[in-house]
């Protein structure tokens, strides 16, 4: 059985709760329900009608109906049993079955036809089950708020502390005035305490406005707690934070601590190199597409040298360019830039020699594009194999090889998808780091470097799901060493040809790298 979609509608075809399981486009649901009721045809009693492309199947609900779109293949007996497990999940959030009674439980039905079906296949479930699944109680939820309301509660005692503290030194202060005004009425001219501050409300200005700022600086919801460090603790149970943060590590999630966390959030830095005058930048991107059995779909490599002058007296230069590479690589000067002088002797110059290159700016000078389809020219390959192994999961063995040796690959990042709401896989064996992303379902293999020293690497690990699930792998990665045999031999003066100093810098990166 391959269940395309749920919905819960009324009969005239609007969806009031639609939940597709495979990929489809809103369209194309809307589409399939605004088509069932002209489907219909009085005075016949019906559990299905089918179309050149799909099948309904339906059950009335009073004025709604309870209804499945799934694939002509699928069993109709199988088909008919889901629905009438979809029927009896309604009246369990539903007390009627009213419009506006569906569209307040929506989120509650949602989640229990999740519970039904997983990505198109029925789950071997009852009614019990999805009550106990979609009620089930969050441990780390009750952790959380516990810990929540102690920080409210510490910083709302902190902050009726801090008001009983100040309105003390309010009356205090009033006493004081008191005094002094009593004091000064006897001397000529009366001039007191208040007589410099503009009358006797000068007195409660100051503490009036400390006790507003107190109040706003303590109220709960600030992001910094009150008080000291009992707030961030359940009471005196520590050992249920302790154990929160031992299950979510046990769960597969990285539990980063507050320093870890610092560091993360500060951007990194890449050694900074030490720009001349006159900085050239060589950078690439290149896109690849390939199939799951190894073919390449399509390969492209863009790159463009870009030219930045700090100082208007070096703008009358000439930049000396190899290109080497033997492959058909296109390239493109810029419209300002001397082609002839490009094409008879590889030197980039402007077109009008008295005026000068731009300064202060980037300027792209020169591009060039190489696209292909030959296997030979990707520069990692990757190969994953998952293997049903007869238990709702697979085995996956996945491996990467250098193809080109002469190539460094930094920062390697290999992504797998796994099953939407599968558990944490089992990694068996793994050369590298690996990561399960509890937030995008996947499990993400790290290798710092990848050179000719160590060229291929594997992976093996077994997750639920089937073979789709684990595709498309994508990967990322940068390299300071061109795809393209292009290089910046040097720069020169274009008023004496003397030898230029300039500093130079190369990327190449990933813009997308997929394994489908």
């Amino acid at each position: 059985m391959v269940l395309l979609a749920a919905a819960v509608c009324t009969k005239s075809g609007k969806a009031l709760v639609s939940r597709q399981f495979v990929e489809m486009t809103k369209s194309r649901i809307e589409g399939l329900l605004a088509a069932f009721p002209k489907l219909m045809t009085g005075g016949r009693q019906h559990t299905f009608v089918e179309t050149e492309s799909v099948r309904y199947v339906y059950q009335p609900l009073d004025r709604l109906y309870m209804l499945l779109i799934t694939t002509r293949a699928s069993n109709i007996l199988e088909d008919l049993e889901t629905l009438r497990l979809f029927s009896r999940v309604i009246p369990e959030y539903c007390r009627t079955m009213e419009e506006s009674e569906i569209l307040d439980n929506s989120f509650h039905l949602i989640f229990a036809f999740d519970e039904i079906v997983a990505l198109g296949y029925r789950e071997s479930v009852n009614l019990a089950q999805i009550r106990t699944f979609v009620e089930m109680d969050s441990h780390e939820e009750k952790v959380y708020r516990a810990v929540r309301e102690t920080q409210e509660r510490e910083a709302r005692t902190k902050m009726k502390e801090k008001v009983k503290d100040i309105q003390r030194k309010r009356y205090e202060e009033i006493k004081r005035g008191s005094k002094n005004q009593g004091y000064s009425s006897g001397n000529s001219g009366g001039f007191g305490l208040t007589g410099g501050f503009g009358g006797g409300p000068g007195v409660f200005t100051a503490p009036t406005e400390n006790i507003t700022t107190s109040t706003q600086e303590t109220r709960p919801s600030t992001i910094k707690p009150a008080g000291s460090n009992r707030a961030m603790k359940l009471g005196s149970k520590a050992k249920d934070v302790d154990s929160f943060v031992d299950q979510l590590k046990s769960e597969g999630e990285r539990v980063v601590s507050s320093s870890e966390s610092v560091s993360k959030m500060t951007p990194s830095t890449t050694p900074q190199i030490d720009m001349e005058p006159i900085h050239i930048v060589m950078s690439e991107d290149i896109v690849v597409h390939a199939g799951r059995d190894g073919g390449l779909q399509n390969m492209e490599v863009q790159g463009i040298l870009k030219l930045r002058i700090t100082e208007s007296e070096h703008g009358f230069i000439k930049v000396q360019v190899d290109n080497t590479d033997t492959r058909p690589v296109q390239v493109q000067t810029h419209p300002n830039v001397d082609r002839d002088l490009w094409r008879s002797c590889g030197q980039i110059g402007m077109k009008m020699s008295n005026k000068p290159f731009p300064h202060n700016t980037d300027v792209g000078v020169l591009k060039w594009r190489f696209q292909t389809s030959d296997d030979s020219h990707v520069p990692l390959s990757i190969n994953c194999w998952p293997q049903e192994n007869g238990a709702g999961g697979c085995d996956v063995n996945i491996e990467y090889n250098l193809e080109k040796k002469e190539m460094e690959l930094n920062e390697v990042t290999i992504t797998i998808p796994l099953a939407s709401g599968a558990p944490p896989p089992i990694v068996n064996e793994c050369e590298g780091e690996h990561e399960y992303d509890r937030a995008h379902c996947a499990l993400v293999w790290r290798i710092p470097v990848i050179d000719k020293a160590a060229p291929t690497a594997a992976m093996d690990f077994t997750a639920r799901g089937v073979p789709d699930n684990f595709f498309p792998v994508r990967v990322s990665f940068n390299s300071k060493r061109p795809f393209c045999d292009l290089k910046v031999l040097g720069v020169v003066s274009t008023s004496d040809g003397a030898p230029v100093t300039f500093s130079h810098e190369t990327q190449l990166k990933t813009n997308v790298y997929e394994i489908d």
